[in-house]
């Protein structure tokens, strides 16, 4: 059966915003509630050499009903939580947070100058996983696996399985712990003319953020700094322009269930909000 060419849908480009306590950032996903993918809630990049941009970091504050993504490039962030979990983490490093029930946490840069730079993604639990225990990983940079491919690609798995040629790639997520949106989260280094074809599940929302260099997807140019959205298909084949390129490939199985956000929190109706709201002012949201 010939497989199908994902290509080029749709472009939300990152918009200047910041969050936490300040620190400076660029939204795509999740830049308005028009402008998800499910399962995919949001995605922010942050990147500066200037210490007024994030040293403030994001003291402690609460989550409900999804999963936070962190994927470090340069720099050094500190995760800090209710339950007593303490991350470092830094370049290369993934931190993957399942907030469950409720978790209240910090991310604290451990560096006053320098670089800080990577992306936190957020991904949606559908209603019966919302209210499970909260769960925390850390999983340094060695232990995200890395494959060498000819032709001059490198791809990093953060999440989810792949297979590219003749190369079998299990990510640092889901190699032991399955998940219902069954994410997909890959990190490509290309060389200068270099292409990577991969293979992806029909039906599930994929995207492309190209965050170094130049690339393009069926002759289409992928634009820099924001999420290009791909129409289905089963494959997907990019190749780099003459300065390399680095891009993230992230997909996942749509939950297909409705979505309340209020901040933090991200249940399925407005009273499961509401309620959330109540358990926070009561001191009740982990219990």
């Amino acid at each position: 059966m010939p497989q199908i060419a994902r290509r080029i849908l749709r472009h939300i480009p990152g918009q200047p915003t910041s969050d936490g306590a300040g620190v400076q950032l660029r939204r795509s996903i999740g830049g308005s509630p028009a402008l998800r993918l499910d399962p995919f809630l949001m995605l922010d990049e942050f990147s500066s050499s200037n210490p007024d941009d994030y040293v403030a970091g994001f003291p402690p504050h609460p989550h409900r009903g999804f999963e936070t993504v962190t994927y470090m490039l340069d720099g050094r962030m500190q995760h800090r939580d209710h339950l007593g979990n303490t991350g470092d983490l830094g370049p290369g490093g993934v931190q993957w947070m399942t907030a469950g029930r409720g978790v209240i946490h910090s991310e604290m840069p451990q560096q006053r100058e320098g670089r800080m730079r990577g992306f936190q993604l957020w991904i949606n639990l559908p209603a019966a996983e919302k209210m499970q225990p909260a769960s925390y990983r850390d999983i340094a940079p060695d232990a995200v696996p890395e494959t060498a491919l000819d032709g001059g690609v490198r791809v990093r798995g953060i999440a989810g399985a792949v297979t590219i040629g003749d190369r079998a790639l299990r990510g640092a997520v889901n190699a032991e712990h399955e998940r219902s949106t069954d994410p997909l989260y890959l990190d490509l280094i290309l060389d200068p003319g270099a292409a990577a074809e991969l293979p992806i599940a029909s039906g599930h929302n994929a995207f492309v953020y190209l965050y170094e260099g130049g690339a393009e997807i069926d002759g289409d140019a992928v634009p820099l700094q924001g999420a290009t959205v791909l129409t289905d298909g089963d494959v997907l084949t990019v190749k780099a322009g003459d300065d390399g390129a680095r891009l993230l490939a992230i997909a996942g199985k749509p939950i297909g269930e409705a979505v309340v956000q209020y901040g933090p929190f991200v249940m399925n109706t407005r009273e499961e909000i509401e309620q959330a709201l109540d358990d926070f002012r009561r001191d009740a949201l982990t219990a």
